[in-house]
């Protein structure tokens, strides 16, 4: 039997991210639960006190097939390399032509970069010089590949 499960990533500010993360996959801020018309009402209904609804923030495939991501505000920065990390899998793989390839890495990266994304490195395939992926990082640090 499998087990339901959600991605979380930690981070100061969830709603930026969440935001940067919905351009990045082209999903959507997650509908509040059944028989609710918003998250404030909801939040309400739970006694969530006003002081505490910026603290996570959820994101959905609008199609319902890949699973959510949450975001959980957390107080401490992040210090270390990521050991989980997102690839997002933007070039068709590597049956490809290369100058295909290298043309939707780029053009992916630059609108993640124009969303809040930093540029790491760009990092080639073993033994050459040709473009394999992108290490880029989002607006608050988290590690993730585009490829």
């Amino acid at each position: 039997m499998t087990t339901n499960w959600t991605l979380t990533i930690d981070c100061a500010d969830p709603a930026v991210v969440a935001r940067f993360w919905c351009t990045a996959l082209g999903y959507t801020e997650s509908d509040p639960p059944a028989g609710w018309d918003s998250w404030e009402d909801w939040l309400t209904a739970m006694n969530v006190p006003e002081s505490e609804w910026d603290d996570g923030a959820s994101i959905s495939d609008p199609d319902g097939v890949l699973p959510p991501i949450s975001f959980l505000k957390v107080p401490e920065p992040r210090t270390v390399k990521n050991r989980l990390h997102l690839d997002l899998q933007v070039a068709g793989g590597r049956t490809e032509p290369q100058h295909v390839r290298e043309e939707r890495i780029r053009t992916k990266a630059e609108t993640l970069i124009a969303a809040g994304a930093t540029l790491i490195r760009e990092v080639p395939m073993d033994n050459s010089t040709t473009l394999d992926h992108f290490w880029m990082q989002d607006p608050e640090g988290n590690d993730f590949c585009v490829v």
